[in-house]
């Protein structure tokens, strides 16, 4: 055996070492005969093989062992693939067909790192030495061990300088694969999406009227040339008296841009702020332009504005990514003892990277928004640098939060491009897909999703999409095939597609959008993306439309609830509606909103709204409180094995529920003497897919997978102890654990 494992080292490798044995697995017996059947990495339009190297050992994030997989680790200009000599005994239930199990787009590599004599060291772009192990960490904290060992030296040093160079060094943005595919891939006519992508005038106007908007705001055009900005959309919808010589004027900064318009009447708007370091005479003409810009959505007292200046009351985009720095170190795992090594104070560890509370304070000031919208009839006008970051999370939360047909899928769809694509969000930088901004680099999207977690899971039955759609959605973040997710703006993308910032040769490129999922997965995949508890909003036929026609608006939105008297309003809030009634022509915005008086209003509403029933179509607010905001284990969790809980988790719960729906359907069929062959046997498919003893909480991303031993003293202390078979030797030693 160690003839057969020294055969296949490098001709630079070092000498073996007497525990050399240690490296050889059980595999390897067969490794003379694996190595003979050759694979060919599987490569989509426009992607190129750069460098491989053969007689790579895939380790097992197991104890700290060496064993692993033999195969063939490659290098495209599009992703890094280890090939595994011997097939998989089980393909994967929830299959990709863009991105396999042990593929990384180039995207998605987070940190690279060399083992050099048992020391870790971060690999850049010049190397003297080559490591004999490398470990990736991947952004969707994916951890891959690659050993060397066995490795020919030139094909070391091929495959490490061809990875380094390709996740490590700055990129141009015309290098990205996004490029190559649009170029290579055949272009599909048929368009399949129907999600609402904003980008013509139409969409807008729409939009308004489904929100019942158009009554005050208009959508213009001005921009249609990007003359006005190159941060704006070509299309975007403003107050009915802002005229275009105002859009021009500032490149559009100052000016109210609507967002999304309650029953009320009241309207969400979002601004782009001047720059705070400014001459007299310049702060002086912004101030006056800014009062003629309020004057179009504050018109007391018959209309009110909220202006919220979010980089003071928010935690900033560097916060966001200094509190996502440390609260992803603590899921990239190398191996089950460093797993159970923090353990014991994981939650400590978990509240001091401030995650939970960034969560948490987001969701709060998206319920205070919701407070002046719907409780006090307001205007709320959210301000920003470049109203392009948090202007984009709290203006979709507060969407999801009061309109039920954003929680449908392509609702969600839309609202994310209505946001975040025509918004501005700087995707590009905030990803850092070129390696380039460090400094800019921040999970404000993935900020977002997990907001939007925290709710699909205090309110399953109210959303059409599952956790498993926002985990997926979160990963597509880093494939490049997509261009959803990879550009700065829409004027970059225009740019892009008409050929004048990529090649002038190519013409007009067709790029995909991550909305047609078909690309991605086959249907029986895509099923998991939609909630079968999904509770779906009822029609009501014409007679019941008169009806609801003169009851109160309000109590559309609000959960239901029986006969009750309303609560006390507090005499501040009574004064307030009387000054309102009876005093004309005064500015008393600034009284009716005061910050005093928000954070009181606020909670009073929120108290309030969960004394009620919950109505699963109207407005739904998020717990806040202890163990309401939880950690999204399906999306930061399901590569660590010993996180998984065998049966368990929401899938069991959820697959029981299904079984009984399907017997009930079942049932129901044979009673109508209707039940077909075909559905019979597509139910037995399902059945199948669900089947308890293959799934674990970690499901659909893992099946039941290896299962490590829990010490019983998950410290320290349990390396002194030895393993288990010293432990199962020692009968007469007991630990005795408190009750505390």
């Amino acid at each position: 055996m160690l003839g057969a494992g020294g055969g296949g080292g490098g001709a630079g490798a070092k000498p073996a070492k007497p525990s050399f044995v240690s490296y050889i697995s059980p595999e390897e017996v067969h490794l003379k005969e694996s190595v003979e059947k050759e694979v060919k990495p599987h490569l989509l339009p426009g992607e190129a093989l750069l460098c491989e190297a053969d007689m790579v050992l895939k380790r097992m994030q197991d104890d700290g062992s060496n064993r692993g997989t033999y195969g063939k680790l490659t290098c495209t200009n599009f992703k890094i693939s280890f090939l595994g000599y011997c097939a998989l005994e089980e393909e994967p239930q929830f299959k990709n067909k863009v991105i396999g199990e042990n593929d990384i787009t180039l995207q998605c590599v987070d940190q690279l790192y060399g083992i050099y004599d048992d020391r870790r060291k971060p690999l850049y772009n010049q190397l003297r030495r080559y490591p004999e192990k490398m470990i990736i960490y991947c952004k969707d904290l994916r951890v891959f061990h690659f050993c060397l060992r066995y490795t020919k030296e030139e094909e070391v040093k091929r495959i490490v300088s061809g990875i380094v160079h390709q996740t490590q060094i700055p990129k141009l943005f015309k290098r990205l694969f996004l490029f190559s595919y649009a170029t290579a891939a055949p272009r599909d006519t048929e368009i399949k999406n129907q999600t609402v992508m904003f980008d013509t005038i139409r969409d807008w106007r729409q939009e308004l009227e489904r929100t019942k908007g158009n009554l005050k705001y208009k959508a213009v055009s001005a921009n249609e040339d990007y003359k006005v900005s190159k941060q704006l959309p070509p299309y975007f919808v403003v107050p009915m008296a802002v005229s275009e010589d105002s859009l021009l004027q500032y490149q559009g900064k100052g000016v109210p841009i609507w967002c999304w318009s309650c029953h009320t009447g009241a309207a969400l708007l979002k601004m782009s702020a001047f720059s705070k370091e400014q001459d007299d005479s310049a702060s002086q003409m912004h101030k006056i332009f800014l009062e003629g810009m309020y004057k179009t959505v504050n018109k007391p007292p018959y209309e009110a504005m909220k202006l919220d200046d979010l980089a003071s009351s928010l935690p900033s985009v560097q916060d966001i990514q200094t509190a996502y720095s440390k609260f992803k170190q603590l899921f990239l795992v190398d191996n089950s003892s460093d797993f159970w090594d923090t353990d014991v104070k994981w939650f400590s560890l978990l509240e001091s990277t401030n995650w939970q509370e960034i969560i948490r304070r987001y969701l709060r000031k998206a319920i205070e928004v919701i407070d002046l919208l719907e409780a006090q009839n307001t205007n709320v006008l959210l301000v920003e640098e470049n109203a392009s970051d948090l202007c984009c999370v709290i203006a979709s939360l507060v969407q999801i939060m009061m309109d039920s047909y954003c929680r449908t899928k392509l609702g969600f769809q839309s609202l994310i491009q209505k946001e975040w694509i025509m918004g501005g969000h700087a995707f590009l930088n905030r990803c850092n897909h070129l390696r380039q901004t460090e400094r800019e680099e921040a999970p404000v999207f993935l900020l977002f999703l997990d907001c939007v977690w925290q709710l699909v899971q205090q309110y399953p039955p109210a959303f059409e999409f599952t956790e498993t759609y926002l985990t997926v959605l979160s990963d597509c973040l880093y494939i490049p095939i997509f261009s959803t997710f990879f550009f700065n703006c829409q004027h970059q993308k225009d740019t892009a597609v008409t050929g004048g910032g990529y090649d002038a040769e190519i013409g007009r490129l067709s790029f995909l959008s991550v909305w047609d999922w078909s690309v991605q997965f086959e249907p029986e995949a895509l099923a998991l993306l939609n909630n079968p508890l999904y509770v779906e909003k009822p029609k009501l036929d014409k007679n019941q439309r008169k009806t609801t026609r003169f009851k109160h608006q309000r109590q559309l939105s609000l959960p239901l609830t029986q006969n009750k008297p309303p609560p006390k309003r507090g005499f501040f809030k009574e004064e307030t509606d009387q000054l309102i009634k009876n005093i004309l022509g005064k500015r008393i915005s600034r009284l009716i909103t005061s910050s005093d008086e928000l954070q009181s209003t606020s909670r009073e509403f929120y108290d309030n709204w969960h004394c009620k029933p919950v109505d699963l179509h109207g407005i739904l607010l998020p717990r806040l409180e202890g163990p309401g905001i939880r950690v999204w284990a399906q999306r930061y969790l399901r590569w660590i094995p010993e996180a998984q809980l065998p049966g368990g988790g929401t899938i069991a719960t959820a697959t029981t529920i299904l079984d009984t729906m399907e017997d009930v359907q079942s049932l129901q069929k044979k009673v109508d003497e209707k039940r077909s062959e075909v559905v019979s046997s597509e139910m037995e498919t399902f059945a199948l897919t669900r089947n308890p003893a293959r799934l674990s909480s970690l499901f659909p991303f893992a099946l039941l997978q290896r299962h490590s031993f829990k010490p019983v003293l998950p410290t320290s202390t349990w390396k002194d102890l030895g393993s288990e078979e010293d432990l199962a030797r020692r009968d007469d030693d007991f630990v005795e654990i408190g009750d505390d």
